[in-house]
């Protein structure tokens, strides 16, 4: 199959009036209006180093996905109307700024714009600073991405929701495909960054080498601070303490900046690199991602994504709109949505037909499941308010005749296999042994 692979343009402006895009999505709309409105905020990266490959498509998804819902052209059971009958109308805010501007953009979303919920945050230091505050302020708050393993772990949430699985997920599978593909690990080399996402990282995939790969040793052990763009010094540690794996979460423009410092010079070739939140940048670096690289995607996403007829739709959907397949951010952002929506149509139900509150759809969310793209997403964590969900892994190959980077030796690991139970954290659960897992 043949993608055409074009730039996905950054046509989003940083915030809409709610008429605005009532107006705009009223066009082109058949059939009689919906009658109320449910307002989404929706935040994510609209400029900043982790715009291009990470934060626009996310909000491309978005836009994609609630077109359907508004038209009620999405597949069962997501093939009612808006929300329940509601018309639902996005907010899109950008999420460059930091986590002090996120806070201030959070109380502007449920205080002046009055939207019903938010949907976002990429970066796992935003999620921990805007997650008490909309908890203080008794409004419902989907985290659709962030990574760190802090935010159920460390606190209890009422009104917050996370409808991905966190880091842990991807780091215990990194460890697991290692092993299962036979790869030697004598030594391991460490790239992440200086922040939440970059520590837990480190941490959860050290701790599960140490579980699956007791006899190798750490090496190198990098920090760089997030957006730092250049690496050349990082690159040189790497190379002269070269180590049989290196493992990086790095992401977005960081993580493009360093496959193009480091693969001239042949970090990639003296090293099995594994990347574990890579699959977004394959598309903008092309020809210029090294082989063999093993690559995640935060979950069965894009090219590692099961077959199913919901992906099927989903991913025509996408590649119409925008000319390019959907990989881990418009995915991410689509469960959310769509495990959303089923919330607010069984609170509806409950409520007579009217609209539900804020108490009434955290309830019907909490501890759900439901069927998305990527597989079977399930509110098992945090009582009842973190998702754990299906991880993939596999190698990159660029195909000359489809003109992109493809991925052979592609594994699936469930999600009782990569996530935690519910009666233990991450990090006590790996350091045992991951007991309770279910690998088949």
């Amino acid at each position: 199959m043949h993608f055409t692979v074009l730039k996905q343009t950054r046509s989003v402006s940083r915030r809409l009036s709610s008429v605005t895009v009532a107006a705009l999505m009223a066009l082109g709309m058949s059939g009689t209006a919906l009658a109320e409105d449910f307002k989404i905020g929706i935040v994510s990266f609209l400029s900043g180093q982790a715009a291009d490959s990470f934060g626009v498509p996310a909000v491309n998804g978005a836009k994609v996905l609630i077109e359907a819902f508004n038209k009620g052209k999405a597949p069962a059971p997501y093939n009612k109307t808006g929300f329940g009958g509601m018309n639902i109308v996005p907010v899109y805010v950008d999420e460059n700024g930091g986590a002090t501007k996120q806070v201030q953009e959070l109380r502007n979303l449920y205080e002046r714009e009055n939207v019903d919920v938010v949907v976002g945050y990429v970066g796992s230091g935003d999620c921990l600073a805007v997650a008490p505050v909309a908890e203080e302020m008794k409004r419902f708050l989907i985290l659709y991405d962030c990574g760190t393993p802090r935010i159920f772990e460390e606190a209890n949430y009422k009104y917050v929701f996370r409808t991905a699985s966190h880091a842990a997920m991807d780091n215990v599978g990194a460890a697991r495909y290692l092993k299962a593909r036979n790869v030697k690990v004598e030594t391991i080399n460490l790239f992440n960054q200086d922040y939440a996402w970059g520590h837990d990282s480190l941490k959860d995939f050290t701790l599960s080498m140490q579980s699956i790969y007791p006899a190798a040793k750490i090496q190198a052990d990098q920090r760089p601070k997030f957006g730092a763009g250049q690496y050349g010094t990082e690159i040189s540690q790497l190379m002269s303490n070269s180590a049989d794996v290196t493992h990086s979460s790095l992401w977005g423009g960081d993580l493009q900046a360093m496959i193009l410092q480091a693969a001239p010079r042949g970090m990639f070739k003296k090293s099995q690199v594994v990347l574990t939140a890579a699959d977004h940048v394959l598309v903008p670096l092309g020809e210029k991602m090294p082989d063999g690289v093993i690559v995640g995607a935060r979950g069965a996403y894009g090219l590692m994504a099961p077959k199913s007829a919901l992906n099927d739709w989903w991913w025509a959907q996408y590649q119409t709109a925008w000319n390019v397949y959907p990989v881990q951010a418009p995915y991410r952002m689509a469960q959310a949505l769509m495990g959303l929506k089923l919330a607010v149509e069984k609170a509806m139900a409950a409520n007579g037909g009217k609209k539900p509150n804020t108490e009434q759809i955290a309830a019907a969310l909490r501890g759900s499941e439901w069927d998305a793209p990527g597989g079977r997403i399930k509110m098992a964590l945090g009582g009842g308010q973190q998702a754990i969900q299906p991880a993939a892994f596999g190698r990159t190959r660029y195909d000359a005749s489809k003109k992109m980077v493809v991925l052979d030796d592609i594994q699936r690991f469930a999600a009782e296999c990569v996530n935690p139970p519910a009666n233990m954290k991450s990090e006590d659960w790996i350091k045992a042994g991951f007991p309770g897992a279910k690998c088949n």
